[in-house]
């Protein structure tokens, strides 16, 4: 089986671009022959020019920076490209206006597993931009799915998590209590679903044991980059 090159663009954690490689090459081996391997190009990039975005004009830096990548990766070879960090989701049109190869959005994939499942009213868990912003939410809602509107001292305790603590590496039982709460809470409000909108959440959420369906985007990204290596692409 000829399997096709994947360019991955990660570095928004050294976390996040290892659970990616991983993930993905499981996914590969599994299908295809007990040794192979996904055939991938990885840049990882230096996560300290591109933590904290607040301002427009660091936005616009950032743009460059993966822009630049999605460039190299297309001129070594990948055939399409994944973007390693929902956050950084928000620079997808910049990014793919700059290459001649598809990128994977993980929203839309995210939207597509959600409408299988038969969820309608999920809640988004993520960094402050993945759940206060457009730009990832609207994704979503394009694929039928209506999402409970944040609430602003989760986003502040999910910044704290991610950036200080799982973005480092470093996991704690206090964590994983805070993603308990605010998931059960979720429910109580309504959710029929939780959209685990980070990659490195899954290191303090049981994703298959919990009060609400969790679906890890993280998860559905890695299928979905396997299932394009394998040339296995699910139309709906």
């Amino acid at each position: 089986m000829a399997l096709r090159k994947l360019g991955l663009i990660g570095g928004m954690s050294w976390v996040s671009t290892g659970i990616y490689y991983d993930r993905i090459n499981r996914i590969v081996q599994r299908r295809a022959a007990p040794m192979a391997s996904a055939p991938m190009l990885i840049e990882s990039l230096d996560f300290c020019q591109l933590y904290a975005l607040r301002e427009e004009k660091d936005w616009k830096r950032a743009s460059g920076i993966l822009s630049e990548s999605a460039k190299r990766l297309e001129g070594a070879g990948a055939e399409a490209l994944i973007i390693g960090a929902n956050s950084m989701h928000k620079l997808y049109d910049d990014v793919s206006a700059g290459v001649d190869i598809p990128i994977l959005h993980i929203a839309d994939y995210v939207g597509k597993a959600l409408k299988r499942a038969g969820h309608k009213t999920a809640a988004l868990i993520g960094t402050r931009n993945v759940m206060t912003e457009s730009f990832y939410r609207k994704r979503l809602v394009a694929h039928g799915i209506d999402l409970l509107p944040p609430n602003m001292i989760n986003v502040e305790t999910l910044d704290r998590i991610i950036y200080d603590e799982l973005m480092v590496g470093k996991v704690t039982r206090d964590a994983q209590r805070a993603m308990k709460t605010i998931i059960t809470n979720k429910a109580q409000e309504g959710a029929d679903s939780i959209v685990l909108a980070c990659t490195e959440l899954d290191l303090v959420v049981d994703v298959d044991a919990n009060v609400l369906p969790v679906f890890d985007s993280t998860r559905i990204h890695c299928e979905a980059a396997a299932d394009w290596i394998l040339e296995q692409e699910l139309v709906n």
